[in-house]
């Protein structure tokens, strides 16, 4: 989106640089401008479908109204299915003029080859918190604490901490599972059993909460071995600092492979209820 702004300001501080005040700006930020189209999975669905490329082809065909550039931005397109995927080449191999296509892939292996030897690969690394925070702050107003927070999740991914601001309930399903984990250390094998149930009945979900837990013990993991890394959830300092009390490094080091290794399996479809039970019989009981 920034990149859009700059290539199409009408003001520009300097060359390459957005206003971020202009109507052109302000209109790519609302994804409001005619000459500025962002393709992706609909709601609810999985792929990204050939109608969507058709209609956007049909978009890119028109000169711009108003802008220099029309730019389209394609999310996700390990999402798009194969006649998705093929429907686009001819534009990607001969686009229109005064177009620029931006796509982006969390897996470029997932593009289908064709697709790859058409586009320049960027490789985009995770900016600093720091510069997380800040950007957080500064262009979109939010108050330090709740930066701060987001940054340290979004492990330096601005775009994933803005989707986190964007979707409150997000967090709080983070928080119910990282108690949900306080409550398994503490409980009783029947009490786990049962929850194994209860978890293990949506894959989806089970994939979350592994992965979330995942991030506390890799926070137990670095605190226990005495490193300056940065912590992932710094809102839960004491949570973690109560178990590095109680638990030895080996024993962090053996619950991070253990979460590994049952996200590993839930991926590959392996019964969920038998990785859930595995696993939490597994987690130390803390009292």
């Amino acid at each position: 989106m920034r990149l859009a702004q700059a290539l199409n300001c009408t003001q520009p501080p300097q060359p390459g640089e957005a206003c971020g005040e202009c109507r052109a700006c302000r209109l790519i930020e609302r994804m409001q401008h005619p000459d500025f189209s962002v393709i992706q999975t609909e709601e609810g669905g999985s792929t990204l479908k050939v109608e969507q490329i058709r209609e956007l082809q049909r978009t890119l065909s028109l000169a711009p109204y108003e802008a220099r550039y029309k730019i389209a931005l394609l999310l996700r397109f390990e999402e798009a299915n194969p006649s998705a995927a093929n429907a686009l080449l001819k534009t990607l191999e001969e686009p229109p003029p005064q177009v620029i296509m931006l796509m982006t892939a969390s897996d470029g292996e997932a593009l289908l080859p064709t697709i790859l030897s058409r586009c320049e690969v960027i490789r985009l690394r995770p900016l600093s918190i720091d510069q997380v925070s800040d950007g957080l702050q500064t262009i979109w107003g939010l108050p330090a604490p709740q930066a701060h927070l987001l940054a340290h999740l979004s492990g330096g991914r601005p775009g994933y901490a803005l989707g986190l601001n964007q979707n409150p309930e997000v967090l709080e399903q983070r928080q119910i599972r990282l108690d949900d984990l306080q409550r398994m250390l503490k409980s009783s094998r029947v009490a786990r059993f049962s929850y194994a149930e209860e978890i293990s009945k949506d894959r989806s979900i089970l994939l979350d909460t592994l992965q979330t837990w995942l991030t506390f013990w890799r926070d137990v993991m670095l605190r226990a071995a005495g490193s300056a890394a940065l912590l992932t959830n710094i809102d839960q300092e004491t949570e973690i600092n109560s178990v590095v009390e109680k638990v030895d490094l080996a024993t962090a080091k053996g619950c991070v492979n253990q979460l590994e290794r049952a996200i590993e399996q839930v991926e590959r479809y392996i019964n969920a209820r038998l990785v859930a039970e595995v696993l939490l019989l597994d987690l130390p009981r803390l009292t």
